[in-house]
């Protein structure tokens, strides 16, 4: 036995260790090296029936995306590699990738995340392996930081989240091809992993390497050494901020608020992310750190402000406490009203302190 595919063997046996070692678990394929490894190490485990003492039952699914021609061909010949390892039951589901607006490679992820699900609601399966590698990671850190991401971004892809697991996000993709070779697999090369239409692909045919050239070796360990730390760090924030927002929320039908005056003194990297849960929880998307800056910035202004729009349909406002209370202070004329995105008028009055307001522009959907 080669010593890569030993130590890729033990990557998965302590994968499914600290995952409670799942009775059933579902491999993700696309017989591109990385996943074909995984499979082929999946099913070293379900030949011998257990991990560690711990019954295990290994099954695969191929996703074909339909996004290339030949693409049905490239899915039964997987299929037929995987029944021929000994993995039972092997599926293949074609899915369909609708436009979502953020992309064709993040519209076929979620194609493809749906599809594992579905299947291993289909099969009972505890866990669903992914082939996602060391190198993905460091691409995925590299792309975070050119795009100006934020901590949970660069934080990168992480080892468990949910039902999957990513084994080899420790080895090498040169690991996997020698994996593949040992056990005398044939895997298919995706072409789209070398088209330079796709930052992804350019990042890893001509960044990395470049970086690799120019600072020496070590760069894509270095970068997902990185998202390890991050991954820390973005916990624990995301930790407070999820308390914090708890704690602070005030909910009124299908808006919410956030009182001022506790908002603004948190510290800012908590209050950012508090801003971003609230508009999240009635129904908005992850806002850009420009359109956090300008809800945020609601917070300085002077009496009732705003609507900010933030992705997703959401308006934020602020609103005067002291106009509530003291609807005639100054002598507000209705035509000095703003209004946020329902028309509901938000007076420009001299305020001590308030709130933002959270409200959804669009009716929820039956």
């Amino acid at each position: 036995m080669a010593p890569v595919v030993g130590t890729a063997r033990k990557a998965l046996q302590n994968a499914l260790a600290e995952a409670g070692y799942p009775a059933h678990v579902l491999v993700a394929c696309s017989g591109g090296p990385d996943s074909l490894a995984l499979a082929s190490v999946a099913a070293y485990f379900a030949r011998r029936g257990h991990v560690d003492g711990h019954p295990i039952t290994v099954g695969a699914v191929v996703v074909d995306h339909q996004l290339q021609d030949g693409s049905a061909g490239v899915a039964a010949r997987t299929s037929r590699t995987l029944k021929e390892l000994g993995l039972a039951p092997v599926v293949v589901r074609t899915v369909v990738v609708a436009p979502t607006g953020m992309g064709p490679e993040a519209a076929a992820r979620d194609a493809r995340h749906a599809a594992l699900e579905a299947e291993a609601h289909e099969q009972g399966a505890d866990a669903i392996l992914l082939g996602h590698t060391l190198d993905d990671q460091a691409e995925q850190v590299l792309l975070g930081l050119a795009r100006g991401s934020g901590t949970r971004s660069l934080a990168g892809m992480r080892p468990a989240r949910g039902m999957l697991l990513r084994p080899f996000l420790g080895l090498r993709r040169a690991d996997t091809l020698a994996v593949c070779a040992a056990e005398e697999l044939e895997p298919w090369h995706d072409p789209s992993n070398a088209d330079p239409a796709f930052a992804r692909s350019r990042t890893r045919v001509e960044v990395l390497p470049l970086l690799e050239e120019k600072l020496g070796p070590g760069v894509a360990e270095s970068l997902a050494r990185t998202a390890s730390i991050l991954q820390l760090d973005a916990d624990y924030l995301e930790e407070v901020a999820n308390s914090t927002f708890a704690a602070l929320v005030e909910r009124s039908g299908r808006e919410l608020s956030l009182p001022e005056d506790a908002l603004g003194a948190l510290a800012p990297a908590i209050r950012f992310r508090v801003i971003a849960k609230a508009a999240a929880d009635v129904g908005g998307q992850q806002p850009s750190y420009q359109r956090l800056l300008a809800a945020e910035a609601l917070l300085r202004r002077q009496g009732s402000a705003g609507p900010v729009e933030l992705p997703g349909g959401v308006s934020v406002y602020r609103l005067s406490l002291a106009q509530r209370a003291e609807p005639d202070v100054g002598g507000l004329a209705a035509a000095d009203a703003r209004r946020p995105g329902d028309g509901t008028p938000v007076p420009r009055e001299g305020a001590r302190c308030g709130k933002l307001v959270f409200r959804p522009q669009q009716p929820p959907k039956n």
